[in-house]
């Protein structure tokens, strides 16, 4: 059989990097993006291809851009054919008041969170469309489900993503494509450990779980996903140790 090929969006750190790894050690191809960190996400695929049977391609670039993600899928056509998985884990977040949040950052945090899914998908449906199956995966958040306060535009853009998951999922079933989420709540990665300790400390003891969740099992999770009977799909499944 083909051996299969995912993509995989924000990949050089945190819960991309981790899926990279599950996914290598799965056996499929990969295509790793981000979008600035070309040295690390080049040194993440050849150690995949030093310790996996597979082949990397990493492209650096701004997934918010339609531009480059036609490009990015076009690269990913002439390497491995087209993509038989895409996740969809790109993201920044931004705190503070709305009412001091500017439309230009508004537009980064929509555009890298919930556009580029958009952007990503239309262009892995026709391949995924002639193949009769296919699996989009997309990184949401527990704010997309209860809202954050100030952090309006990042949970606006998970809300977003959620609707377009379930949405998507409708669409595309009866094409044999199946489309789900996972919301996570605190995991432990670069964007969390920049909260303050105070505060992250408090969010921790809010958790039943008492701790953090951890990138491998974000993508443990993705792996039991693709690899669930093919009835699941237009699912929202919540990782968060019982904190919402």
């Amino acid at each position: 059989m083909k051996q299969k090929t995912a993509l995989i969006t924000g990949a050089s750190r945190g819960i991309g990097r981790a899926a990279a790894e599950a996914f290598a050690k799965d056996g499929w191809h990969l295509v790793l993006n981000c979008k600035t960190n070309g040295r690390l996400l080049s040194q993440l695929c050849v150690q995949l291809t030093e310790t996996c049977p597979v082949q990397c391609l990493p492209i650096q670039g701004d997934v918010s851009d339609y531009a480059f993600c036609r490009e990015l899928f076009a690269a990913a056509e002439e390497r491995f054919g087209g993509v038989d998985l895409l996740i969809n884990n790109a993201g920044i977040s931004h705190v503070g008041l709305l009412s001091q949040m500017s439309p230009r950052q508004w537009e980064q945090v929509i555009g890298t969170n919930l556009s580029s899914a958009f952007y990503c998908a239309k262009l892995a449906i026709p391949y995924m469309l002639a193949q009769k199956s296919g699996h989009i995966l997309n990184v949401s958040s527990v704010w997309g489900q209860v809202g954050a306060s100030c952090e309006a535009a990042y949970s606006a853009s998970k809300g977003g993503l959620n609707a377009l998951t379930r949405a998507l999922a409708k669409e595309l079933a009866p094409s044999g494509i199946r489309v789900n989420a996972i919301a996570c709540g605190l995991i432990d990665t670069d964007m969390n450990r920049q909260l303050d300790k105070k505060d992250l400390q408090a969010l921790t003891e809010e958790i039943p779980a008492g701790r953090a969740g951890t990138p491998k099992e974000a993508a443990d999770l993705m792996l039991q996903l693709v690899h669930s009977p093919a009835y699941l799909t237009g699912q929202v499944i919540t990782l968060d140790g019982a904190w919402i």
